[in-house]
C-alpha cells in the first residue's frame, strides 16, 4: 500500500494563502499584487524542525493563528534578520544594518497568534529542544547551552551573522536545487546554521542566566538603538540606566546576556564598522573619519581601528 505523503508545508503558510485568496505552489506563496509584493516559503522537514523564509511587503498587517505552536514541545527559534542581498531585500533601511540572528526559547513568544507584519525580510527556523539534545553530548561547562536546551525559562540571545554563516544563508536563499533534493538540502543547511550558532553561544562566558520578560527585552533593545543612533558619542552607563529605568548593574547584566558583549565593547565594535564604512564607501580621510566618530586623538583612533579591523585605517582605505 502506498504511504500518504507527509505534510511539508507549514499550516501558517496555508492559512496565509487562504486569507490572501491564493495558493502555495512548491511550498512557496507569491503575494498577490493587490495585497503587496514578495513571497513567503515554508518547509516542514520533520516533526522536529521547520523553516519559513519571508521577503515581502503587505499593505496591512494580518493576524493568523499558528496552530502548530505548542509550548509543551519546547521549541527553540532562530530568527535571521538583514540577511537578504540588497538587490533582493524588499525591506530596506536608511542606514547600514548588520546581519544578525535572534535565538530564543519558545517561552519568549507564548502567544499563538502571529502578526504577519507589513514589512518582513527574515528566515525563521524552529527546532525541538529535545531533538537537539539527542544530537550531541552537552558539556557541563556550557551553562548557556544547558539553559537554552532545557527551555524552562524565557531566554533571548542575539548573535552577529559572520561571513561564514552568511554564505550558508545565501545558499538557502539563492541556491537552485532540484525539487527531488530540496527538502533534504535545506534541512542540512538549516541544521548546519543551528550547529554553528550553538557553537558560537558556547563560547560566551555567562555563568548565570536571568529569565527575561517582554518589557526588559524591549528596554534593552531601545538602549541598543540609542547607542547605535549616537555612534559618535561614547555611552555613559549612568545616563543609559536612567533612560532604561534600571539599575546600572541590571542594565549591564542583561545587555551582556543578550548580546554577548559589554555595552562599551558592543558600541566600540559598531563604531569601528562605521569607521570602515566611512573610509571605504564615503571616501572620508582618516582624520575626517576619526573626528566624525568622536575621537580627539587620531593616534588612539588608529590603534582602536587596527584592533577591531585588523589593519590601520590608512592602509584599509587604500586596500
Amino acid at each position: 500500500m502506498k504511504k500518504d505523503k507527509k505534510q511539508t508545508v507549514p499550516n501558517i503558510l496555508i492559512r496565509l494563502a487562504q486569507l490572501l485568496g491564493t495558493e502555495v505552489i512548491n511550498r512557496r506563496l507569491e503575494i498577490p499584487s493587490k495585497y503587496g509584493r514578495g513571497y513567503c516559503a515554508g518547509f516542514v522537514f520533520n516533526e522536529h524542525i521547520r523553516m519559513i523564509i519571508s521577503n515581502y511587503e503587505l499593505n496591512e498587517d494580518i493576524d493568523i493563528e499558528d496552530t502548530e505552536t505548542n509550548p509543551s514541545k519546547r521549541m527553540i527559534f532562530f530568527k535571521f534578520q538583514n540577511i537578504f542581498p540588497k538587490t533582493e531585500a524588499l525591506v530596506c533601511s536608511q542606514q547600514e544594518v548588520t546581519p544578525s540572528v535572534l535565538i530564543g526559547t519558545s517561552r519568549i513568544n507564548i502567544d499563538n497568534v502571529i502578526s504577519i507584519h507589513t514589512n518582513t525580510s527574515t528566515i525563521n527556523i524552529e527546532v525541538n529542544a529535545d531533538y537537539l539534545t539527542r544530537l550531541f553530548d552537552l558539556s557541563e561547562q556550557s551553562p548557556i547551552l544547558q539553559s537554552l536546551l532545557q527551555n524552562t525559562q524565557p531566554l533571548l540571545f542575539e548573535q552577529i551573522v559572520y561571513p561564514s554563516l552568511q554564505n550558508i544563508v545565501d545558499e538557502i536563499i539563492t541556491g537552485c536545487v532540484d525539487e527531488t533534493f530540496k527538502l533534504f538540502f535545506l534541512r542540512i543547511k538549516a541544521e548546519e546554521l543551528i550547529c554553528r550558532l550553538l557553537m558560537e553561544l558556547e563560547k560566551r562566558n555567562e555563568k548565570h542566566l536571568y529569565a527575561l520578560n517582554t518589557h526588559d527585552i524591549q528596554t534593552i533593545y531601545n538602549i541598543k538603538e540609542q547607542i547605535l543612533k549616537n555612534i559618535g558619542t561614547p555611552p555613559v552607563i549612568k545616563d543609559l540606566s536612567i533612560c532604561a529605568n534600571m539599575s546600572p548593574t541590571k542594565l549591564k547584566r542583561l545587555f551582556k546576556q543578550i548580546f554577548g558583549n559589554s555595552i562599551f565593547n558592543y558600541y566600540q565594535e559598531f563604531r569601528m564598522k562605521e569607521a570602515a564604512r566611512l573610509l571605504k564607501e564615503e571616501k572620508l580621510s582618516v582624520s575626517e573619519t576619526g573626528y566624525s566618530l568622536g575621537f580627539t586623538n587620531l593616534s588612539h583612533f588608529s590603534k582602536t581601528f587596527e584592533q577591531h579591523i585588523g589593519m590601520k585605517p590608512k592602509k584599509y582605505s587604500l586596500s
